[in-house]
């Protein structure tokens, strides 16, 4: 009798899901943002969503929910009723190194779906411009000459900025002090007021301050040169082998979305990415598009989680 009862539990539920998929989309679509307008997360969402409104046949309406390091907007989603009528444009923070830090009202890998990669880019390293160096492997001797004598600026606690140099750090045994800073633009300024020596910093951060030659740029932390900063060595083929922090972003929907309606926004944004006008809109941005399976996507999450863990129990670093 009970598996009786259990299976025409589930054979309603599949009807019930598969009944969503066939009248999906039947309204406006809430598209979350974790992060305030004008940010790149809003320019990924807004022209993804210039897109894709004709495709699925209706308005689609973006929403962004700054704060809580992303958990806000992120938390919000993952609440959603799971009918793919609300989606969310999020970052590796609350999707993979946030839950280390603090207690979450929700679980990255089992309340969210995801559905595709958009975009990534590497953090840059770059050093103030009274540093005496000019090469990764002059900086990790000149840090490890002086222990505890440097500082290095971060965005904030458990940002990628703070948990890329801590992985620097556990690679190159180096012992360096951490500042955090309230954001990009006070980070930046640090190292250019010689107030802090080093910083990795997303590039359209800093590329003015670079460009002007008020600091300097080391490397990049993407595994292969980053195709916008071509003249730019990769932190591992400068000096540290193995070495690799990328940021990125993608698009979830709350658990128990219908695996069709997943599996059509992944093929129709993994479309939108290789067009050539997003692909200019994005590299504006500083970023490059991704795209790709949504197993692939869930894939990342996982690996990224278990990558930073350790990284960030060693730091003691936590967030209210």
């Amino acid at each position: 009798m009970f598996f009786r009862k259990l299976l025409a539990a589930t054979l309603l539920l599949a009807a019930a899901s598969a009944s969503v998929a066939e009248t999906w989309p039947s309204k406006p679509i809430r598209f979350v943002v974790a992060a305030p307008g004008g940010s790149s997360l809003d320019v990924i969402a807004r022209t993804i969503g210039d897109k894709l409104k004709d495709r699925i046949g209706q308005p689609i309406v973006i929403e962004n929910i700054p704060g809580g390091a992303g958990t806000i907007a992120t938390g919000n989603v993952a609440r959603a009723a799971p009918d793919g009528h609300t989606w969310l444009m999020s970052y590796n923070g609350p999707l993979a190194y946030t839950q280390f830090l603090t207690r979450l009202p929700y679980d990255p890998q089992k309340d969210l779906v995801p559905v595709i990669q958009t975009s990534s880019q590497p953090n840059v390293l770059a050093v103030s411009s009274d540093v005496p160096v000019k090469t990764v492997g002059e900086l990790i001797s000149y840090a490890k000459q002086r222990p505890g004598k440097l500082n290095y600026a971060s965005v904030g606690n458990g940002s990628s900025s703070h948990l890329t140099m801590e992985l620097f750090k556990t690679m190159t045994n180096s012992f360096i002090v951490h500042i955090p800073y309230n954001g990009a633009p006070p980070a930046a300024l640090s190292l250019m007021t010689g107030e802090t020596q080093i910083l990795f910093s997303v590039p359209s951060v800093i590329m003015p301050q670079i460009k002007s030659g008020k600091i300097k740029a080391l490397a990049v932390t993407s595994p292969s040169r980053f195709s916008l900063l071509p003249d730019l060595p990769t932190v591992a083929e400068a000096g540290l082998p193995g070495f690799e922090s990328i940021t990125w972003n993608g698009v979830l929907v709350p658990r128990g979305t219908p695996a069709d309606i997943v599996q059509r926004l992944n093929a129709d944004i993994d479309s939108i990415l290789k067009q050539a006008d997003v692909k200019a809109r994005f590299n504006n941005a500083g970023l490059e598009t991704a795209g790709g399976s949504a197993d692939a996507f869930r894939s990342l999450l996982a690996a990224e989680a278990k990558k930073w863990e350790p990284i960030i129990r060693r730091t003691g670093a936590k967030i209210d």
